[in-house]
């Protein structure tokens, strides 16, 4: 892949044009790597407080009735978005695993797979653990390699 830059003044805006021969599944991630910049950034509530915090500190994300969470390694937040526009807010390095789970894929320690078919992933430095379903695991282990 190249990439060039070229300085226009009589332009407004940023302008991005890719040229390929054929499309494949890195540009998916290019565009929602580009429509990423301009989001806010996501805020994350707990009692009558406001946190901003990291993506990159949140471990996972999962359904608790009518509520989403953010877990960190020593806490949990509620977030107000529903666990489909999370998915479509969060970066590449997040991933769904489950159908009330979406989890940071850099922060896994250890993807254990069991024999049943269900497999649960472990955090480092927290006790906290995440199980991962039959019909997501296979995506979850291309995620890895993607983004390690």
């Amino acid at each position: 892949m190249k990439i060039r830059i070229e300085l226009d003044d009589s332009l407004d805006d940023i302008e991005v044009v890719i040229r390929a021969r054929h499309l494949g599944p890195e540009f998916e991630a290019i565009q929602k790597t580009l429509s990423q910049l301009n989001r806010p950034s996501l805020i994350f509530y707990k009692g009558s407080s406001e946190y901003f915090l990291s993506l990159s500190d949140v471990l996972f994300f999962e359904t608790d009735g009518t509520k989403i969470f953010a877990h960190t390694g020593e806490e949990a937040y509620e977030v107000k978005l529903k666990l489909y526009e999370l998915e479509e807010y969060l970066p590449i390095y997040f991933c769904r695993v489950a159908k009330s789970t979406i989890i940071n894929v850099r922060a896994i320690y250890s993807l254990d797979k069991s024999f049943s078919g269900t497999s649960s992933v472990r955090f480092a430095n927290t006790y906290k653990e995440v199980h991962v379903s039959r019909h997501y695991y296979h995506l979850l282990k291309e995620r890895i390699q993607e983004v390690r």
